[in-house]
């Protein structure tokens, strides 16, 4: 079945565009979504996804190119889910990341002016090297793993450099007058 042929069912409004979709390129969405998505399962349900996407969306759109606009749905939809599950992720990493920091860091209203000029003054004092790991812990909530592999380091030296540093900013905030 032709291209334009399976467009004529979709206005029709014929189920049977869905079915010759999956049959004609199938595979080709498979391919682009398994691609993005490093999933077997996550790239089957983003291309049912995008079978939905074509029959909710043509009509009133009419592609040029069906094979073309396919390809661009599954894009579209696997990069969404993509971010969508590194958002879940990285959503809890964020989580720990402020756990650890509970420990050394005074209740909101305790110091919610002078905090930020403080974490300032504790970042400039440290070490570069520390100061990266630091922020992008705590600010990117990358993982220990993560920080390793960028800072070639083992993910023991990681974690004890940030629980060193941790320290030394609650006894900084501590000689400021702040208790946890």
């Amino acid at each position: 079945m032709t291209d334009s042929d399976i467009i004529r069912l979709f206005f029709a409004r014929d189920e049977r565009a869905i079915a010759e979709t999956a049959e004609k390129y199938g595979r080709y969405c498979m391919t682009i979504a398994r691609d993005i998505l490093d999933s077997e399962q996550d790239a089957e349900e983003c291309v049912s996804d995008v079978y939905l996407k074509a029959w909710n969306s043509i009509p009133p759109d009419e592609p040029a190119s069906l094979k073309a606009y396919i390809a661009v749905l599954t894009r579209r939809l696997s990069i969404n889910r993509y971010h969508e599950s590194r958002a879940a992720k990285r959503n809890r990493e964020l989580e720990v990341a402020f756990e650890e920091l509970e420990a050394c860091i005074p209740a909101p209203e305790e110091a919610a002016e002078e905090l930020p000029e403080l974490l300032n003054e504790f970042l400039a004092g440290l070490k570069a090297a520390d100061r990266r790991l630091f922020v992008r812990r705590y600010w990117y909530a990358m993982m220990p793993a993560e920080l390793a592999k960028a800072e070639g380091m083992t993910v023991n030296a990681v974690t004890v450099k940030l629980y060193k540093t941790r320290n030394k900013l609650r006894k900084f905030l501590e000689e400021r007058g702040y208790k946890v």
